[in-house]
């Protein structure tokens, strides 16, 4: 299926479980494929987007997974292949995303345009940049890729289309740039990594594949201070939220709820409900667990949570000082409590009370103030 032609020089096709744009005239093609396609050419004529496997549930076809995993030009060609592609002539990406989900945005400046296409799901696989890795490639290969069966499903996955020309180095800018507004884009949602408790920055399988129509004067910088580089932002941003957006149901406002800032912390609704509810009367608890999913979604509390969740950051990076961690938790805990009861009034009573809590950066102690913050606030919500 025909999904889009942009500047008469790619045309965008759709089918089965790939999308693949055809490079009508010459481009120069910079990506992340693992065949012998990857890196810089000025002779390819597609690149294509492939959903090797299902996100969960197991994998509907384990030969290509595996293929793709471990025999990247076979892999390439079995695919290409099927659709009727010259394998020699393709650039791959490679995900577990639904094709049917791929997102495509499209800017323009004079003369100028830009399209980045994206599929993508960060459920499984999302982290930050620097987070323990365990994959490793010895020289002499021996234990070889004894971690790779780990690797979780999660892949953003982008093909930026430029018609205009642009020099090696501006293709290397252009991927800087695409990278950023992608991890603008999951700051934005406040994703979690899935294996620290930062803000996810992307996924560790990310790929992307950027193409330049060949001729004309070429454009020597695609950086932030260039016009090239603000429509490969803006494209690639919005074609990350669409994307996220339909695979995962993962939308700005969808993440408005206090669980969706406390989720990097490895707790799920059932653990958070239980946390605060263990701290109330048999009656408040009850109410508590049947009204959990509107308070956690109310915006002033998810307000007061954020804060504190934010100011944790600020600690841990250390732009605030520790010695004002008492003070700091103990005020903008009383501000989730002066959310969830309604009371702005009572912020300094409820100052004082949780004063006497155990207030620590560590995950579970931070975690168990939380609650308390919240039960402190509920157990009053109906006092009067």
């Amino acid at each position: 299926m025909r999904l889009a032609e942009f500047y008469g020089g790619i045309e965008l096709c759709r089918e089965e479980k790939i999308v693949y744009a055809r490079l009508m005239t010459p481009h120069r093609v910079l990506s992340t494929c693992r065949s012998s396609a990857g890196g810089l050419h000025d002779d390819l004529m597609y690149i294509f987007n492939h959903q090797s496997c299902e996100p969960a549930g197991g994998h509907m076809n384990a030969r290509i997974y595996r293929l793709a995993v471990d025999s990247p030009d076979e892999y390439k060609r079995e695919v290409a292949d099927r659709h009727s592609l010259p394998f020699s002539k393709c650039a791959t990406l490679g995900t577990a995303a639904n094709m049917n989900n791929a997102t495509i945005c499209h800017e323009r400046f004079c003369d100028l345009e830009v399209v980045a296409v994206c599929t993508g799901g960060v459920e499984g696989n999302a982290g930050r940049a620097g987070d323990p890795a365990t994959y490793y490639e010895p020289q002499d290969d021996r234990a070889v890729k004894e971690h790779e069966c780990d690797l979780r499903p999660g892949t953003i996955n982008a093909m930026i289309f430029i018609n205009r020309e642009l020099t090696p180095g501006a293709m290397v800018t252009a991927v800087i740039t695409a990278t950023e507004a992608k991890s603008a884009a999951l700051q934005e949602l406040e994703v979690p990594s899935r294996y620290s408790e930062g803000i996810a920055t992307g996924t560790g399988t990310d790929q992307i594949a950027v193409a330049s129509k060949l001729g004309g004067k070429a454009i020597s910088f695609a950086g932030k201070h260039s016009k090239v580089g603000e429509l490969i932002g803006r494209t690639m941003h919005d074609a990350v939220l669409g994307a996220l957006a339909l695979q995962n149901g993962l939308t700005p406002a969808g993440q408005c709820s206090s669980l969706s800032h406390l989720e990097r912390f490895r707790i799920d609704g059932q653990q958070m409900c239980q946390g605060i509810a263990k701290l109330l009367s048999r009656d408040n608890a009850d109410l508590f667990e049947k009204s959990f999913s509107n308070i956690i979604k109310d915006p002033l509390t998810v307000a007061a949570v954020a804060a504190l969740v934010h100011l944790r950051d600020k600690f841990v990076w250390g732009v605030l000082p520790k010695s004002c961690i008492p003070e700091v938790m103990a005020l903008y805990g009383a501000q989730i409590s002066a959310a969830v009861s309604g009371k702005s009034h009572r912020i300094c009573d409820y100052m004082n009370a949780l004063s006497s809590s155990q207030m620590s950066l560590d995950k579970n102690a931070f975690l168990e103030f939380v609650y308390q913050a919240f039960a402190l606030g509920f157990q009053e919500k109906w006092s009067d």
